[in-house]
C-alpha cells in the first residue's frame, strides 16, 4: 500500500450507506416457518453495525491499510448519529465526506442470518434515494486513484431517467483521469428498482466504468430476467447458484464487455470469483495491459469457518481493489479478493473479520486451502501451482 496524505486518498468509496441491525437467532429452530403471526420468538443479543458498500467496502479497504475516503448521505436522526459514531470509531477523518441532511431519514437494514439458509434482509433506503451527481465532491475524487460506486439499484436517483445521474457521476470522474469501479446489488423484482431498464442503464454507464464487479445473480436478473425467473423456480430454496454454469458467466461477461466496460469480475458466492477482460486497447493505462488483457479466470474460495455472510461480496471487492492498487496481476488480485472475502465471513458483521493486507497475504502464503470447485465445461483447466481455473478464452501467457 502507498503512503498518501489524508488529502490524497487512494480510493474514494461513494454510494449507499445504512445501519445494519443483526439479531442473534437461537439455534435449533425451524426458521423456514418462524415468521408466524402472533408468535413471540426469543432472540439473542443484537449486533449493530454500518452496512452498504460505503461502509462495507470503504471500511474494509481502510482496515486493509488503503487510504480511503467515504461519500454518502444520512439523515439528522438517531440512526444517522449511530452511523457516524461507528464510522468515527474507525477513523474520525472518514466521516468528512458523509453529508447529514436535515429532515431526511437514515437508511437501515434488519438482517436475519439463518443457519444453512442465505440471509434475509429487510431494508429501508432512506437518504440514499436522494443522492445525486451534486453530492459527489469531484475535487476530492480528482486526488484519488480509484472511485468506487456501490449499489445504484438501492438509490432511486441512480436508476431514474435511465440512470442519468449515475452516468453523469461516472462521466465526470472518468474525465478527471481516475479509475472507476462499480458494484451492484440484487433488487426486489417487484419494486421500481427491479423493474428499471437495467439493460439501457448499463449500456449508458459502462463505457465510463473500468472495473464492473456485480454478482452473477444480479446480472441474470437485470439482463436475462426470464432466465433468472426460470432458474429461481427450478432451484427453489437452494438458490440459483446451484444451477448457474460457466456458460452463464461467459454470456454475462460478454454482454458487459460489449456494453463498454474494461474488466468484469462476477461474484459467485461459494463458487468464487470469475474474471473476464477486454483487449489491450481498452485496459486502463494504470494497469499492465499485457497482463490484464483478454483474460478469463476463475478463483475458488478459501476454506474457512463461516459465521456470517454480511458484506462478504463488498469485502471481496475491497480485496480486489487493494490488489489493483498494489500493482498485482489479475491472478494475484483475484486471490487477494477471495481471501479478503473469506476473512469477512469469519465474523457475524461486515468488518470484524477483516485484517490488514499483509496479514491477508501471509495467510495465502501459508498454504491456505481452497474450497473444491469443479469446472467440467470444455476448455477449462486448473493451474495447480497458482490455484486458479483458466478458461478457454484466456490469452496464452
Amino acid at each position: 500500500m502507498t503512503n498518501r496524505s489524508i488529502q490524497e486518498p487512494d480510493v474514494i468509496v461513494a454510494g449507499h450507506i445504512c445501519l445494519d441491525v443483526i439479531p442473534t437467532l437461537p439455534k435449533g429452530n425451524n426458521y423456514r416457518e418462524f415468521l408466524i403471526p402472533g408468535r413471540l420468538l426469543q432472540l439473542g443479543p443484537i449486533l449493530i453495525s454500518t452496512g452498504g458498500p460505503v461502509s462495507n467496502t470503504g471500511l474494509a479497504l481502510h482496515k486493509l491499510g488503503v487510504p480511503t475516503r467515504l461519500m454518502a448521505k444520512v439523515g439528522d436522526d438517531i440512526f444517522g448519529d449511530a452511523i457516524l459514531k461507528i464510522v468515527r470509531k474507525q477513523d474520525a477523518s472518514l466521516i468528512k465526506g458523509i453529508k447529514v441532511v436535515a429532515g431526511e431519514s437514515s437508511s437501515y437494514s434488519i438482517i436475519l442470518t439463518i443457519p444453512d439458509v442465505d440471509r434475509i434482509v429487510l431494508h429501508y433506503p432512506g437518504a440514499n434515494d436522494t443522492f445525486d451527481a451534486g453530492d459527489v465532491d469531484y475535487d476530492m475524487v480528482a486526488h484519488g486513484r480509484i472511485f468506487h460506486f456501490g449499489y445504484p439499484p438501492m438509490m432511486k436517483r441512480m436508476y431514474q431517467s435511465d440512470g442519468a445521474e449515475l452516468v453523469e457521476i461516472l462521466r465526470r470522474v472518468k474525465q478527471s483521469g481516475v479509475l472507476t469501479s462499480v458494484d451492484m446489488v440484487l433488487p426486489d423484482p417487484d419494486t421500481l428498482a427491479g423493474q428499471a431498464n437495467w439493460d439501457r442503464i448499463l449500456r449508458r454507464a459502462l463505457p465510463h466504468v473500468d472495473f464492473f464487479l456485480p454478482s452473477i445473480e444480479e446480472m441474470l436478473l437485470m439482463l436475462r430476467p426470464e432466465l433468472f425467473d426460470e432458474l429461481s423456480k427450478r432451484a427453489g430454496a437452494s438458490g440459483i447458484l446451484s444451477l448457474v454454469t460457466p456458460q452463464h458467466f461467459l454470456e454475462m461477461s460478454e454482454i458487459l464487455l460489449d456494453m463498454g466496460t474494461s474488466i468484469v469480475a462476477l461474484k459467485g458466492g461459494h463458487l468464487g470469483l470469475y474474471l473476464r477482460t477486454a483487449g489491450a486497447a481498452k485496459i486502463p493505462g494504470a494497469l499492465d495491459a499485457l497482463g490484464w488483457a483478454e483474460r478469463e479466470l476463475w478463483a475458488p474460495c478459501f476454506k474457512t469457518m463461516v459465521v456470517g455472510t454480511t458484506g462478504s461480496g463488498d469485502a471481496t471487492i475491497a480485496g480486489f481493489l487493494a490488489g489493483v492498487l498494489g500493482g498485482l496481476g489479475p491472478i494475484e488480485t483475484m486471490t487477494g479478493a477471495v481471501a479478503t472475502g473469506a476473512c469477512n465471513v469469519e465474523a457475524a458483521d461486515a468488518l470484524a473479520g477483516i485484517v490488514s493486507w499483509p496479514e491477508v497475504q501471509k495467510r495465502i502464503a501459508s498454504g491456505w486451502a481452497r474450497l473444491p470447485l469443479q469446472i467440467t465445461a470444455s476448455g477449462w483447466r486448473y493451474d495447480q501451482g497458482r490455484d486458479i481455473w483458466v478458461g478457454p478464452h484466456d490469452r496464452p501467457q
